[in-house]
């Protein structure tokens, strides 16, 4: 008879499952520490710098350990559980938007009856759903949101990141006629030229079929902005108010033109050209020089035959 593993009870399973990767948190433990003894030396020692000239040295010493260790401590806290604040700011529209709607529904299923809870749920969902453009906003903004998970995916599973594994910080993300775009901002260790050679697994992860990476910023090279296209516009048919101003009720009349058809060559009339009576050319005057005188004719020049004698 078999038995039961211990590990299992009533079907669960003792799976874990991973928010901050390892990699991540050794990170982050080493850079908080780091950034506490910096931060506790450096402020301490100037609180007892500016101490001293106020009080005993030793004081001093003692004045800047009090303010230098829990400002040591403070940076400590921030530097550590920056990974959690990265993984809230990647949450941060859907938490904002699933507090608002539950904090709606609490406060109409208290303050209203039943039937009248239903009606109004069924209107508010209703209504977008059967208005054709403002569905079509309403999907539009429902896929930037996944598409800001979808790229996360991508720089965590087959994008190369730095050695602390810390992936781009992806800002926003906003509707386009053909899709979606996002703004995002690359950690060391990325640049837009090693994303180039990836945009076709990318555009297998968004689910698009294509995408564009070019840089947001003249001045930073870090700040890039991702165009994902899903859908082609320029096949569409576009209506244009030009149709409207025809009328339909007048008939269209071509002009009649007669076009002379299987002429022969001697039947076409070639024209006449007469050219202008040449006259004898008029004859320049004889060219004088400076006191009067005509000038020596030009005599031509002489041919001299060579001298083949000594050829000979």
């Amino acid at each position: 008879m078999s038995k039961s593993s211990p590990r299992r009870f009533a079907g669960r399973s003792t799976g874990t499952v991973t928010v901050i990767e390892a990699k991540v948190h050794r990170s982050s433990a080493r850079n908080a520490r780091m950034a506490f003894i910096l931060t506790a030396v450096i402020v301490g020692l100037l609180a007892v710098v500016v101490a001293a000239s106020y009080i005993h040295p030793i004081l001093a010493v003692f004045v800047g350990a009090l303010i230098g260790v829990p400002t040591g401590a403070l940076v400590w806290l921030l530097v550590r559980v920056w990974p959690v604040i990265r993984l809230l700011w990647w949450w941060t529209p859907e938490t904002i938007l699933g507090v608002l709607l539950l904090t709606a529904w609490v406060q109409l299923a208290n303050h209203t009856p039943t039937l009248v809870t239903l009606i109004v749920v069924a209107l508010i969902v209703g209504v977008p759903a059967a208005i054709r453009p403002v569905r079509r906003q309403v999907i539009a903004w429902t896929w930037c949101l996944i598409v800001r998970h979808r790229l996360r995916v991508c720089f965590a599973q087959f994008i190369i990141a730095n050695q602390s594994g810390s992936l781009p910080l992806i800002l926003w993300a906003r509707p386009t006629p053909v899709g979606e775009r996002v703004w995002v901002y690359l950690r060391p260790g990325l640049s837009a030229e090693d994303l180039a050679g990836q945009l076709d697994k990318i555009a297998v992860t968004c689910h698009a079929s294509t995408v564009l990476v070019e840089r947001a910023s003249e001045n930073k090279a870090a700040y890039l902005r991702f165009d994902i296209k899903r859908r082609e516009v320029l096949t569409a048919h576009v209506g244009s108010p030009l149709v409207d101003v025809i009328d339909l009720t007048v008939p269209v009349s071509a002009p009649h033109m007669s076009v002379p058809t299987a002429l022969d060559l001697p039947d076409v009339d070639a024209p006449t050209f007469t050219l202008p009576a040449q006259g004898k050319p008029a004859k320049k005057p004889a060219a004088t020089t400076a006191n009067g005188s005509k000038p020596a004719a030009l005599s031509a020049p002489s041919v001299d035959h060579d001298d083949t004698s000594d050829w000979i």
